[in-house]
């Protein structure tokens, strides 16, 4: 059921985009990329956090986006104590720093692109993404063995010490993800 509501969320806010009154758009970094449409060769694609004019447009999108592009930076960066800013004491917690070089030893990520935010009860917030990873085969999840995945995910946000974080919960431990 989650993985319908996703996809058909996903599938929706795209077809809005592209069917989008373009007289009123944001600058060209804001626009929303073709990711399906990059070569092999340039793939995972750009490396910083974009948004949609839905996600641009929400009070939030800036602390969003510098959270996410922190995050994947220290991902591609393969900076643990980096991505440890990023994320609740939770998530730390149960991903030492030995499990986390082992899952992302050759993670890159790019062609991130914010669709939503969504903001929840007070110090809670979900965002709605999509983006592209590339990996050795065998570091892919297993359900997918794939050395190019393009991953659609919702993030819980919290806000913990004053800080906006990356949460854990059932909104992101179900992601929808295909090959390249």
């Amino acid at each position: 059921m989650l993985v319908a509501v996703v996809l058909t969320a996903t599938a929706s806010l795209l077809a809005r985009e592209l069917y989008a009154d373009d007289r009123n758009a944001p600058p060209p970094s804001a626009i929303l990329p073709s990711a399906g449409a990059l070569p092999p060769g340039e793939q995972p694609g750009h490396r910083d956090v974009r948004g949609t004019r839905d996600a641009i447009q929400h009070p939030m999108y800036e602390t969003v986006r510098q959270l996410l592009q922190t995050y994947f930076d220290a991902i591609n960066g393969k900076n643990y104590e980096r991505w440890r800013t990023t994320v609740t004491a939770d998530r730390i917690k149960n991903m030492p720093e030995e499990t986390w070089r082992a899952s992302y030893r050759s993670t890159q990520d790019g062609s991130i692109v914010v669709y939503r935010i969504e903001t929840g009860p007070r110090g809670s917030a979900r965002v709605m993404l999509t983006f592209i990873s590339k990996q050795d085969v065998a570091d892919a999840p297993l359900e997918l063995p794939e050395p190019c995945i393009r991953w659609h995910v919702i993030f819980p946000l919290t806000v913990e010490a004053d800080v906006w974080k990356l949460d854990a919960g059932p909104t992101g431990a179900s992601p929808q993800h295909e090959k390249c």
